[in-house]
């Protein structure tokens, strides 16, 4: 097991991404802190898997898009477990609108959640590492549009791009301190933020003929490159973005 006796925090973490994730660490030997915004009952279903694999779990919510929620997070989180070995951005939102349609309150949304959360809760987790002199590793869950252009949809990849770069300049700024830091940037992933998408034949079609692997990525393809980056495996690489996109990004062309 990988990451054996690990404790693990996954933003966002009770569906989709963030839920595969936490089973997948789970089954790989860590404990995780499951985060979740307004779902309850399904934090409760993704503290039951991470428990049926033997370890043990936390659930607190806690909403990441603002910096007093990730301070609550964090506290809850160190005061059950004492330590944090892992930190797992994942927590986004989307909102769709042409670009002079969006709205101040969905591009605050966006953008706290998707890269405000990421850097404070990142710094929150760099604090911890330095108090407690550890090293650690983090893992974010950006986009294949941190790259690629995803028209009506400007706020989340202004935020994507964000993510890009903050990873890069603090893979310099904490290589230093033995803490690594890098990017997963999923596709097409068959989760309920694509439920719309999974419902409608023709675009669904039409994206999968843009997928040079013909089929729609699974939570366990971005969980098993989570295990890496997460895991000693991953000890000489900070600062990269892992495309899990089943060759989209190299082929993609805006319907």
């Amino acid at each position: 097991m990988r990451l054996k006796d690990k404790i693990a925090l996954i933003t966002g973490s009770s569906q989709g991404i963030g839920r595969g994730i936490a089973e997948r660490f789970a089954a790989e030997g860590a404990d995780v802190v499951i985060n979740y915004s307004g779902n309850a009952e399904r934090a409760q279903e993704a503290l039951r898997a991470v428990e049926a694999a033997g370890r043990r779990g936390l659930v607190v919510q806690a909403d990441v898009g603002h910096t007093d929620g990730i301070r609550k997070l964090f506290a809850t989180a160190l005061e059950t477990f004492g330590q944090l070995d892992i930190l797992v951005n994942n927590a986004g939102v989307e909102r769709h609108a042409p670009f002079w349609d969006v709205t101040e309150s969905d591009f605050d949304k966006v953008l706290n959640v998707n890269l405000k959360g990421v850097f404070f809760a990142t710094q929150e987790f760099v604090k911890h590492l330095l108090h407690t002199k550890r090293t650690g590793k983090i893992v974010n869950i950006s986009s294949v549009h941190e790259e690629l252009p995803f028209p009506n949809f400007t706020a989340y990849c202004a935020s994507k791009g964000g993510v890009k770069m903050l990873t890069r300049n603090l893979s310099v700024e904490l290589g230093p301190l033995g803490i690594t830091i890098n990017n997963i940037a999923p596709g097409a992933i068959e989760t309920p933020i694509n439920t719309t998408l999974l419902n409608d034949p023709v675009k669904l079609n039409a994206l999968l003929g843009q997928i040079p692997l013909k089929r729609l990525g699974q939570t366990g393809d971005v969980a098993s490159v989570a295990v890496f980056l997460a895991s000693n495996d991953a000890d000489y690489v900070t600062g990269s973005t892992y495309y899990v996109d089943g060759g989209l990004t190299w082929n993609y062309e805006e319907q």
